[in-house]
């Protein structure tokens, strides 16, 4: 029979080893991103939860949350937050599209 020790050095070993294959993979998108002065980043609004990540990450204050009227007559509630993309502020920086759980951001030219 297994141990409790033994049950929790083995969660630790496939906690390290997928946090490895999610941070690869996350390094490989962010390298495949463009970036810079260049672009601009941009929100599918139907992708979008508002779950307010891209206004924590931003650093220039490029990103706004606004109030969306619900679609779904199954939810209760009357409005949804959105994210919108101030263009000016934003300087391609890419932290946003990194940060989204949805990919509801990505990366557009100017």
């Amino acid at each position: 029979m297994t141990s409790i020790d033994e049950l929790q050095r083995r969660r630790d070993g496939e906690a390290k080893r997928i946090r490895k294959a999610l941070d690869s993979s996350h390094e490989e998108r962010k390298e495949s991103l463009k970036s810079g002065e260049e672009v601009v980043a941009f929100v599918h609004e139907k992708l979008c939860i508002g779950c307010d990540q891209c206004t924590l990450v931003c650093d220039d204050d490029a990103i706004e949350m606004y109030d969306k009227e619900m679609a779904s007559p199954l939810m209760k509630t009357e409005i949804n937050k959105k994210a919108r993309i101030l263009r000016d502020p934003c300087t391609g920086c890419r932290l946003c599209v990194l940060a989204c759980p949805t990919d509801a951001i990505v990366m557009l030219d100017r």
